[in-house]
């Protein structure tokens, strides 16, 4: 894993072709893949990328006009902010979370669909590992390649993930999923493939920005009968700045971005067990 982490822990140094974030003494980020002949430009001045190279990570190294940046191996997190891309991404925050929520785990068969610049298959990747499986649809062939591109970067060598241009909304080709992860904009349209595509017991886990479409989404998947504990939240990060006379929040805050909703395949509902849509644990209201 040479874009985004160094396997090999007697390799502690920067090679060529991997990236590297520069940071300058305001917090300004910088992505840069190193190459022998090149060198990077900025307000701050340059710095050849061969005087990277070799140099361990947390290395502070000055650039031609004597200003200092710390060189490191940018996390997941910080490549996906970074990286090109022809689409918004999903942020790290929700990264995290659907990765959790929807139990991506060591040698899980995966099925994403909205490929977009890569962010979520990269994630999805390293979740499953070299045992599992990762296969990403998306109806625009460009952004298959930008995602492509993007996951050969940021995990080279690996070939756990296949491609596809296609519609899950049409028909799923594959059948026995662990997991289901869609970043559609009407994932309700898939759910009648999804039935035969995902395993019993299986977690299927939607992305969506505004809570009317989660809305059609659950309802759609109570009148499928066969998912239940069908749960919906959303992740909100409120930054701290800790000095050392000062602590204090931030100012800014990454509020709402997207909907969570994760449901259970299961065995199909008898027709007679109706649906309680009302919280267990709100009282009822006093007739009187």
């Amino acid at each position: 894993m040479s874009g985004m982490t160094e396997g090999k822990p007697t390799e502690h140094v920067f090679h060529e072709s991997n990236y590297a974030l520069f940071v300058d003494r305001r917090g300004r980020q910088y992505l840069v893949r190193l190459e022998a002949g090149k060198a990077f430009s900025s307000h701050l001045g340059g710095l050849l990328h061969a005087d990277v190279i070799g140099k361990e990570p947390g290395a502070r190294l000055k650039t031609n006009r004597g200003h200092r940046l710390l060189a490191v191996r940018p996390t997941m997190a910080d490549f996906t902010r970074l990286m090109p891309r022809t689409a918004t991404v999903i942020y790290p925050k929700d990264l995290g979370a659907i990765l959790v929520l929807g139990d991506i785990f060591p040698g899980a068969r995966v099925l994403e669909a909205g490929a977009g610049s890569g962010a979520l298959t990269i994630a999805l990747a390293r979740a499953v590992g070299e045992r599992g499986s990762v296969v990403s649809y998306d109806v625009r062939a460009d952004m298959l390649e930008r995602a492509g591109g993007n996951l050969a970067a940021a995990l080279p060598g690996w070939s756990n993930v296949t491609f596809k241009q296609g519609d899950v909304c049409a028909a799923i080709e594959e059948t026995g999923l662990d997991r289901i992860v869609l970043d559609l904009p009407e994932p309700w349209r898939a759910v009648p493939h999804i039935e035969g595509a995902l395993a019993r017991g299986g977690i299927l886990l939607s992305y969506l920005p505004t809570i009317l479409q989660v809305h059609e989404l659950c309802r759609t998947l109570r009148d499928q009968r066969t998912f239940d504990l069908l749960e919906t939240m959303e992740v909100l990060v409120r930054p701290w700045e800790v000095g050392n006379r000062s602590v204090r929040p931030g100012h800014r805050m990454v509020a709402h971005t997207g909907f969570i909703t994760t449901a259970r395949r299961c065995e199909a509902k008898p027709p007679d067990e109706g649906e309680d849509n009302e919280r267990a644990d709100v009282p009822e209201e006093d007739p009187a």
